[in-house]
């Protein structure tokens, strides 16, 4: 056994053989978490907008005005927060 992992001369590839699977995997998992926040801030609702986008493009163009912009937005991100909340998030 002690002659498959030396080579011809008898020395051993060292401890630092290890750190090229594991450089790999540093790699994969980062390829990972980009793909996976670039996915989560476009969204992935199917071509849907988010609520809040839809309800500040309507506010700019003059669909509803400040008080009901407020009013709206008020309700979507206190929706969102309890969700956050009920999740065991920290809320804002």
């Amino acid at each position: 056994m002690y002659t498959l992992l030396a080579d011809h001369d008898g020395h051993w590839p060292g401890p630092w053989i290890l750190l090229i699977p594991l450089a790999w995997a540093a790699v994969v998992f980062l390829v990972i978490v980009v793909l996976r926040r670039a996915v989560w801030r476009r969204g992935c609702g199917g071509g849907a907008d988010h609520p809040l986008a839809v309800l500040g493009r309507r506010y700019a163009e003059g669909a509803i005005d400040a008080e009901e912009y407020r009013a709206k937005r008020a309700v979507l991100t206190e929706s969102r927060r309890g969700r956050e909340q009920g999740r065991g998030g920290a809320g804002k």
